[in-house]
């Protein structure tokens, strides 16, 4: 293992350094080009493009990121968490050296695509690693951190964007386009001195390294409980997806005794909704929504798009410090049902075709922006790696980051014909999604709070193979909910009128 950064503290926090960077980016990435698409001079470069064209040329990093995913799926159970993240930093730096000197759209759209390789292997890598490095107590948190730091890169952006709009050259288009391979480059290096994932080094046979690392990352001498739980967790999960056949390529669509097929569309699917809430119209277009649906100024209209991903940082706030406490499902579901409500009041308002009403709904552009990034911007980042069972974890990984980026070029692609085709109607599709997604929670999401990554197959597994009855996953979400209670500071009597009224 490497000792670059020793071990305990410092060790863990060179890996979230690491992790935070490199969404840093995807956030900056996906925000930069949303604040140049009104800028003269990027427009006087590439000859003043149609929406449609506008829409290709966004999308095709959406489309490069997809098959980003699609390369994890097949290579990324062979080089590991540490090789996947330093090619997708290769591929990142290539990409944005080309967009950074674009002459020409097919320039430009070249440099997006390979950007969106290595942005596809990145995004479906790096929280599963997070996932594997972490004490099961602290994973919602860590991981809603690195969503955070994309709200700081899509801000970041907007802001650069912003000031470089007084710059009168095509330094203002540029310069924020290459800023981009800074993180990159700070990722490469720090990512030279951390250890691969445990879980990946077990599977390998590496067992001596996985009780090395886990010894490392939390300090903790080789006889410790907390080891020797995790080193066989571990192995248990190992040896039982092994003689499943969960090893296999196939094995994440097999209605197997893991349910791993369920669990690949549970992941999926939070991804899908969290595309589908209609996300990338608000981060893409805003400063094009204000233009062309509330009818602002262009410099108006980048200041306050600017504001409003700023509400996408303070939201996502919250669950990085409290997202083990606040859950998993209900986050969800309040969201959906809180952005239907925002989506359907911003339609209303920019219907009656008025300056003053259409001026109102950039309220609820705000709030919206809060609220997504407070509940279904984060789950379903954290939701994924952790419901997936150990052997389909990298597979089913890129499966279920795929929906984001699949999704993500559909939106991309549409939203410029939408905004100009049937203007306030637009949000009308996205309040029908979010309100068909409540159900779809509460039905189907199990809660996962405080549950160790092998404990989660408990629910999933049949009794017979030692998986847990009806009333057995009842107790264990209430001992996560416990726990959740008392690190918010409730007494022991408060906890147990609570139980008493679960149990009736």
């Amino acid at each position: 293992m490497r000792r670059m950064f020793g071990r305990g503290a410092p060790l863990r926090a060179a890996i979230y350094a690491a992790c935070l960077a490199a969404f840093i980016f995807f956030g900056y990435d996906q925000g930069v080009l949303s604040g140049l698409l009104e800028n003269p001079h990027f427009q006087e470069q590439f000859g003043d493009p149609p929406p449609v064209i506008i829409g290709i040329t966004v999308a095709s990093y959406c489309l490069g990121a997809l098959i980003g995913c699609i390369i994890n799926f097949f290579i990324g159970d062979i080089l590991g968490r540490r090789k996947m993240i330093w090619l997708a930093m290769g591929l990142i730096i290539v990409g944005a050296t080309l967009q950074t000197s674009a002459f020409t759209l097919a320039h430009l759209i070249t440099g997006r695509l390979i950007t969106g390789f290595g942005t596809g292997i990145d995004s479906s890598t790096v929280p599963m690693y997070q996932s594997e490095l972490c004490r099961k107590e602290w994973r919602g948190r860590i991981v809603s951190w690195e969503i955070w730091f994309i709200g700081v890169g899509i801000v970041t952006a907007y802001w650069i964007d912003y000031g470089f709009s007084y710059v009168d050259s095509d330094v203002a288009w540029r310069t924020p386009i290459g800023i981009q391979l800074i993180f990159a480059i700070i990722v490469t290096f720090i990512v030279w001195g951390l250890p691969e994932s445990p879980r990946w080094l077990y599977k390998r046979g590496r067992k001596d390294e996985t009780l090395e690392v886990l010894c490392a990352v939390h300090d903790l001498p080789p006889d410790d409980e907390y080891i020797v739980s995790e080193m066989d967790s571990i192995r248990m999960a190992v040896e039982l997806e092994q003689n499943e056949g969960a090893q296999k390529a196939t094995a994440v669509f097999k209605n197997d005794i893991l349910q791993t097929r369920r669990r690949v569309i549970l992941a999926w699917f939070g991804l899908f909704m969290n595309q589908m809430s209609g996300i990338n119209l608000v981060v893409y277009y805003m400063p094009t929504v204000l233009v062309s649906n509330v009818g602002v100024e262009r410099n108006t209209a980048l200041l306050i798009a600017g504001f409003v991903q700023l509400m996408f940082v303070i939201g996502n706030t919250v669950p990085a410090l409290a997202l083990d406490r606040m859950g998993r499902k209900y986050t969800m579901f309040w969201g959906c049902a809180a952005l239907s409500v925002c989506m359907m009041l911003i339609a209303v308002l920019l219907s009656f075709g008025e300056k003053n009403t259409s001026s109102a709904a950039i309220t609820f552009f705000f709030l919206y922006m809060l609220i997504f990034g407070g509940t279904i911007n984060v789950v379903p980042w954290v939701y994924g790696p952790e419901i997936l069972p150990l052997e389909a974890r990298t597979r089913g990984t890129a499966i279920s980051v795929s929906a984001h980026w699949l999704w993500n070029f559909f939106i991309v692609m549409i939203s410029p014909v939408l905004i100009e085709g049937i203007g306030w109607q637009t949000y009308l599709i996205f309040m029908c999604l979010l309100i068909s997604f409540c159900p779809i929670i509460y039905f189907y999401y199990p809660e996962t709070s405080n549950l160790g990554l092998e404990e989660i197959d408990q629910i999933f597994l049949p009794e017979s193979m030692g998986g847990l009855n009806g009333n057995a996953r009842k107790r264990l979400t209430r001992e996560a909910a416990d726990q959740r209670r008392r690190s918010v500071g409730m007494s022991k009597d408060e906890i147990s009128h609570l139980q008493h009224v679960e149990k009736a």
